[in-house]
């Protein structure tokens, strides 16, 4: 099993909710060919260096994972078929500093998953607070 990071751009004029069923299908091709998903990142919509098929923007999203040599050119060919993906790219991590590199990043995207949760419940609490002070004040 080696290290691969894949970035996989999707088409912006999807819902949410079919940028979300089109990395769910995306994941699902790399873990049904044997793989494990280390770490996602979401890179959300950005504008592109160029127009493809007459898109300025795409969905970037980065998946993390470790995947047999040989089921790389199947998971690929998946890729190319799937006509919601605007690109994708896989890079392998082989060597020993690039490996380190890879578990930096995978380290790096799950503290990045957990902030934003921590992050969201001191919001809710604080605006309870804040109503209570405006309602004391009137």
């Amino acid at each position: 099993m080696r290290n691969y990071e894949n970035l996989v751009i999707v088409k912006p004029t999807f819902t949410a909710e079919e940028i979300q069923a089109t990395i769910s299908a995306v994941e699902e091709v790399i873990t049904s060919n044997g793989g494990e998903i280390a770490a996602t990142t979401s890179m959300g919509m950005r504008k592109l260096a160029y127009p493809i098929n007459k898109n300025e923007r795409g969905y970037y999203h980065v998946i993390y994972s470790t995947i047999d040599p040989s089921s790389i050119s199947e998971i690929e060919r998946r890729f190319r078929i799937n006509e919601d993906l605007l690109r994708f790219v896989t890079i392998k991590y082989d060597t020993n500093r690039e490996v380190k590199a890879w578990n930096e990043m995978v380290e790096k995207a799950k503290k990045a998953a957990a902030a934003p949760k921590a992050e969201e419940a001191p919001k809710a609490e604080e605006a309870p607070v804040a109503e209570s002070t405006e309602a004391a004040a009137e």
